[in-house]
């Protein structure tokens, strides 16, 4: 009986003691995506700048972070980021957070995003920084994929069960259910996203009316109508855009655009030409140093241990 209450006297003391002890802190988390889709060991045989410039913000960010960094690229033989089939237009309860259209090392629909685990280490971050083209007035493809994907960040459901996976008619019911209310919301809110692309602007295509040289109708368009007129950073506008209405904080300040290549061919276009480009370079270098000052006077995001344990795949 004695030694009963000895030991519930011990641990209402280590209760007591653990109660006056500082939180636990931790170093911040950042992941950097390069978001071109060229490699070399894909079928350009060369990388894009994205991976280039990837590695130069690596050597740049602070030591005692906790670093993390993927490229997206097409590595020749490896799987691709798989679309996302719209499942939100048919109810917002039957996108599922995070994405069970697929799953991880499936032999039939391979999927870069559960291949590279890319939920979980999403989540994982404090922060994220994302470097990419502009290719047709728009990000590259692989982010733009990478960005439909994760439509589910934004209100998914994370109650696949409700739903026996992925009946529609049963996630129409839980939608407008008192139940959903409780369960929808913005699965990696309070996170801070970069954005930095770049582009030629045309390259050397362009004539001195700045239409394309081999276009036979000139007359067809207007260049003075051309998107963003000056401010190319808008090509990403739609990837800031959907982070702003997911909960993921994008100051302006770190959001850019530098241009590279203007007049150049795109055989003189590539990543160990840029880097001889001061003001590409220093464009590049500040948007770094605006990253580092505003990650670290934010702090971790709390929570972030709790949103990777919950994104883990439910796909059997």
């Amino acid at each position: 009986m004695k030694s009963a209450i000895r030991r519930r006297t011990i641990l209402g003391n280590l209760v007591a003691e653990s109660e006056t002890l500082p939180l636990e802190t931790r170093p911040l988390q950042v992941l950097v995506i390069a978001g071109s889709a060229r490699r070399l060991d894909g079928c350009p045989g060369m990388d894009g700048k994205a991976r280039f410039l990837m590695h130069r913000m690596l050597g740049r960010l602070p030591p005692r972070w906790q670093v993390d960094h993927v490229d997206i690229g097409n590595a020749h033989g490896k799987p691709k980021i798989q679309g996302c089939n719209g499942c939100v237009g048919s109810s917002m309860a039957l996108c599922v957070w995070p994405c069970n259209c697929y799953g991880p090392d499936s032999d039939h629909q391979p999927d870069l995003m559960w291949n590279e685990k890319l939920y979980q280490r999403l989540a994982r971050a404090d922060a994220w920084a994302i470097i990419g083209p502009v290719w047709w007035y728009g990000p590259s493809t692989n982010l733009k994929a990478m960005f439909d994907r994760l439509v589910c960040m934004s209100g998914g459901n994370p109650r696949p069960d409700l739903i026996d996976k992925k009946t529609t008619l049963k996630a129409q019911a839980l939608e407008k259910s008192p139940l959903w209310k409780e369960l929808t919301r913005n699965h990696l809110e309070g996170r801070t996203a970069g954005f930095f692309c770049y582009g030629n602007e045309g390259g050397n295509e362009l004539d001195d009316g700045r239409r394309p040289r081999i276009l036979r109708h000139k007359a067809w368009f207007d260049p003075a109508r051309e998107p963003y007129q000056g401010d190319e950073r808008n090509a990403y506008q739609g990837l800031v855009w959907q982070c702003r209405y997911s909960g993921i904080e994008v100051p302006d300040d770190l959001w850019r655009h530098a241009s590279v290549g203007l007049g150049q061919p795109y055989a003189d276009d590539q990543a160990d030409d840029m880097v001889r480009e001061p003001e590409a370079m220093a464009c590049f270098d500040g948007w770094v140093d605006a990253f580092v000052g505003h990650v670290t006077a934010k702090g971790i995001v709390p929570g972030t241990t709790e949103a990777e344990r919950g994104a883990q795949s439910t796909t059997d």
